[in-house]
């Protein structure tokens, strides 16, 4: 699928400006913004890889980075949770402002960008699905039972820990959900084939709640 508009974006929310990157194919129908993980970019390769597969299957993707350069220097603001999902809704009205087009919305968020991406799709009612991979929802337990889009929580069935996290708060949740384990696979998907499957269940949980849409309206 030809890509129509693969470009960087320098946002400015408040007091700080973030970059991020936005790929929308030809006749694009959603649009899929990702939340990363502590220690993490809109550079990380895993996060890429998804984005491409939903670039492929007709979604825009957005990936922009949570902190900048100096705030992610501070080990403390990468598990800061309310900061981190304040960005994520900031950055969402920013790139709802930035396009003249109405589309439905998708978050995909990993390790802490998952405990985001939660917070937000709680708050915000424009947000149609959410995906997370190696998520930590347990950092966003008092807001779980208030999402209201349908939510996929992806996890390795090796990463033990973070599988009873992902297990304990899937019982909060009050929405159309799914618990999808990756046979075999690590905190980080590193396994042979284990991140096509992730890429596999996150573009089909999206193509089934992000409505077609017209992109350019």
């Amino acid at each position: 699928m030809h890509l129509i508009n693969l470009e960087t974006l320098h946002l400015t929310l408040n007091d700080v400006q973030l970059k991020g990157d936005i790929s929308i194919p030809q006749n694009a129908h959603s649009l899929v913004i990702f939340a990363h993980g502590s220690g993490s970019s809109r550079l990380s390769p895993r996060n890429q890889m998804v984005a491409s597969y939903l670039n492929e299957h007709g979604m825009a993707t957005f990936l922009f980075d949570l902190l900048t350069y100096d705030e992610d220097r501070n080990y403390e603001n990468r598990f800061n949770i309310p900061l981190l999902a304040e960005r994520l809704k900031e950055a969402t009205r920013w790139i709802e402002q930035q396009t003249d087009y109405s589309t439905h919305i998708g978050y995909f968020g990993a390790s802490t960008g998952a405990a985001a991406a939660l917070i937000a799709a709680s708050e915000l009612p424009q947000i149609a699905a959410v995906v997370s991979r190696g998520g930590r929802p347990d950092l966003a337990m008092i807001e779980i039972p208030l999402v209201k889009a349908p939510t996929l929580f992806i996890v390795g069935q090796l990463d033990t820990q973070v599988l009873k996290l992902n297990e304990r708060a899937f019982q909060l949740l009050n929405c159309n959900k799914k618990l999808e384990i990756i046979p075999g696979a690590t905190h980080l998907f590193e396994e042979k084939g284990a991140m096509e499957k992730v890429c596999v269940s996150a573009a089909n949980w999206f193509e089934m709640h992000l409505q077609p849409l017209e992109l350019y309206g």
